[in-house]
């Protein structure tokens, strides 16, 4: 008797697995960046920008180029990264990978926007290093882990 529920209940938990009800997250989607380039933000955009985590003075500037979505699919919440170097070849944003994120991007080519402050003591030219993005195929869903979070 004890034999057959551990069956039972190995059967169960496999045809739960099997099902995709225990999976919480999709698999990441690579989308290729082209035509990368920046420029100085349109003064609406810039009144007011100070550098993360600080009071120092910053410039602004838009990051632009193509998002390239292979997939036939739209893919949603795509993560940026990147490194972005100053002209003396220092980081602009150290210690940061993610830059920012394109919320869905349409199969095929589509323009994407990324705004990024830089501290106005760093200069030009800036190198804009390694970018790529990637995001998934689905919304992915955030469960919390306990009751009185779900509230």
């Amino acid at each position: 008797m004890a034999l057959r529920r551990i069956f039972t209940a190995l059967l169960i938990a496999g045809l739960w697995l099997l099902s995709g009800a225990g999976l919480t997250a999709q698999a990441l989607t690579p989308i290729d960046l082209a035509d990368i380039t920046y420029s100085p933000c349109p003064p609406e955009y810039a009144d007011g920008m100070v550098a993360a985590g600080s009071i120092q003075e910053a410039n602004c500037f838009l990051i632009t180029g193509k998002a390239i979505n292979r997939t036939g699919k739209p893919v949603i919440d795509a993560d940026i990264f990147g490194r972005i170097y100053d002209a003396n070849d220092n980081p602009v944003m150290q210690n940061r990978g993610r830059l920012g994120g394109i919320s869905e991007v349409p199969p095929g080519e589509s323009d994407f926007e990324l705004r990024i402050s830089v501290a106005a003591n760093q200069p030009e030219p800036l190198k804009l290093k390694q970018f790529k993005a990637s995001g998934f195929s689905a919304t992915v869903r955030q469960f919390s882990q306990t009751p009185s979070a779900r509230q």
